[in-house]
């Protein structure tokens, strides 16, 4: 099977060798620029004819930093709209601005309502992936080499695309309760993601997209922007297929916390609450700069993200019940073995363990729940006595804090008698301080076929298979709604009987409940999405 698989993608790629040595003029002709119209203007696209040959695939044509929506700064703090309609082509050539934050996204601007489109050419009707990106609500972009969209784009026969949005307390300070005029406040970054959505479903056809097939994918907080949407009356109809990567969302915060929240915030603008109407005008750098107050209900940076605001979302997205508006829609829903690596494994405190220190790093912060460390240590001692205290720290946080919420969303989708097929990725990648494991994000270049860009943790050919077997996964679950293709045994829906979830690695294979004894274990401690 991996030798016709692999014959299929040589085979492609010997196409795009030939399309790549006509005569030099025909060549010209190929690849001219196309000119799409869309609802607010042309835009002209341009084949990455450079890119593909750098990177031994067939050309695809590229849109980057279409505008979506008009500029945020003059209506900051308010519902998204389209953009003013231009005349002359959008010249697409470049990404557009990041949405202002503190992560390390070197272009950044309140006019942030952009996206960018991938495409074997802009006619037919291919199947679209949705790119959604993670950063905890409050950092990240569209463009970030591992989730650029032109190799899936080539080798699957499908447009992708990747979208900006408001992030942090532009996109989700709940100030609705403090003053007029702010109602939809909270949940801004979700109405600019249903507004993206409204763009694809109403231009994706010229740039050769279904807009009846459109897949959702989001990885961390890009996955529980989606779980998000599947319960936003506004967002229904709006996708047809969603995949979540180490990303849920069960509960989104209540509207006291989030108030108190934007208090906080408030509080550290210097503004008292008769001028908080000052915060559309103060500069933009304060707003971010605020948000690094203490959290008053975590500790840490304040958390910002959806709001049960009543307006935009009036339930919780997968609390008490997976939300029946998207019960259609099938899912795919993963995790990696050792999430919490990524965020643990960096810190020298965490590592040469012993069983006498290990409760103390079993905090609440790392945990997310309440539970006593000495008995978490205990249980896995006596459970699981091949484990160090190192393994047992990152493999705990992770059941209790990562797992957690992408259990609760299976066993709702299964009760609902809605498809859901669960994955979990063992493949260990290396991290750049040389500890190995299935980490938070490793994913992420696998799934979108990007293992070859130096921001990906692996590039061997290990790796590039691995690269084939989720993106096939991918692929065949954007065109059908069934993740099944040639290199992966049976994979079947997730059931509460079985609990059926694909274990990706080299040699994939369908296990029923994996980890079964520490999802008992954690699961007779009540859970709410932390940050909520």
């Amino acid at each position: 099977m991996v030798r016709g698989h692999l014959t299929r993608r040589s085979l492609g790629l010997a196409a795009g060798a030939v399309l790549l040595a006509p005569r030099r003029a025909s060549a010209r002709d190929k690849y001219r620029p196309q000119i799409v119209e869309t609802g607010s203007g042309p835009v002209r696209l341009h084949w990455d004819v450079a890119q593909a040959q750098a990177s031994g695939r067939s050309p695809v044509l590229r849109a980057l930093g279409i505008p979506y929506g008009a500029d945020t700064g003059p209506r900051r703090f308010l519902p998204p709209v389209p953009p003013a309609r231009w005349t002359d082509p959008f010249e697409a050539d470049a990404y557009g601005p990041a949405s202002p934050q503190r992560g390390n996204e070197a272009n950044q601007s309140e006019d942030c309502l952009r996206l960018n489109v991938w495409s074997p050419a802009n006619l037919g009707r291919r199947p679209v992936i949705v790119y959604i990106h993670g950063g905890a609500y409050s950092t990240g972009s569209g463009s970030s080499p591992l989730t650029e969209g032109a190799r899936l784009a080539a080798g699957g026969d499908v447009v992708v695309v990747t979208v900006n949005h408001r992030l942090g307390p532009l996109g989700y300070a709940s100030l609705g309760r403090l003053a007029p005029g702010f109602e939809d406040s909270g949940n801004l970054g979700q109405l600019d993601l249903v507004l993206a959505l409204q763009w694809v479903r109403d231009n994706i056809a010229g740039f050769g997209g279904d807009p009846g097939c459109v897949t959702v994918v989001g990885q961390s907080g890009g996955g529980a922007k989606i779980a998000t949407l599947m319960a936003m009356p506004a967002a229904a109809g709006l996708f047809h297929r969603a995949v979540t990567m180490s990303g849920q969302q069960v509960t989104a915060s209540g509207p006291l916390n989030a108030t108190r929240r934007a208090e906080v915030w408030v509080e550290a603008l210097g503004l008292t609450p008769e001028r908080i109407e000052e915060v559309r005008t103060l500069p933009v750098e304060r707003l971010i700069e605020a948000a690094g107050a203490t959290d008053p209900i975590l500790g840490g940076s304040l958390y910002f993200g959806p709001v049960l605001d009543g307006r935009s979302l009036e339930r919780h997205p997968f609390w008490p019940d997976a939300p029946a508006q998207s019960a259609h829609i099938p899912m795919m829903i993963g995790n990696t073995r050792e999430e919490t690596l990524a965020f643990l494994g960096g810190d020298p405190a965490n590592t040469g363990l012993t069983w006498e220190t290990l409760p103390g790093r079993l905090t609440p912060s790392q945990m997310r729940i309440d539970v006593a460390p000495e008995e978490v240590v205990a249980w896995y001692r006596r459970e699981h006595p091949e484990m160090t205290p190192d393994q047992v720290l990152i493999r705990a946080t992770t059941a209790a804090r990562s797992w957690r919420a992408a259990v609760i969303e299976a066993e709702m989708r299964a009760a609902q008698g809605a498809p859901a097929y669960v994955y979990q990725l063992d493949w260990a990648s290396r991290m750049p301080n040389g500890l190995t494991g299935a980490f938070h994000t490793s994913d992420i270049p696998l799934m979108l076929d990007n293992v070859e860009v130096a921001e990906s943790a692996s590039h061997n050919a290990l790796a590039a298979l691995m690269a084939i077997i989720m993106s096939e996964a991918l692929l065949a679950f954007a065109r059908t709604g069934d993740p099944n293709h040639d290199l992966l045994p049976r994979w079947t829906p997730y059931s509460l009987e079985r609990r059926e979830t694909m274990i990706m690695d080299v040699a994939a294979g369908m296990e029923n409940d994996p980890r079964g004894d520490e999802r008992r274990f954690f699961g007779r401690i009540p859970y709410i999405q932390p940050g909520t």
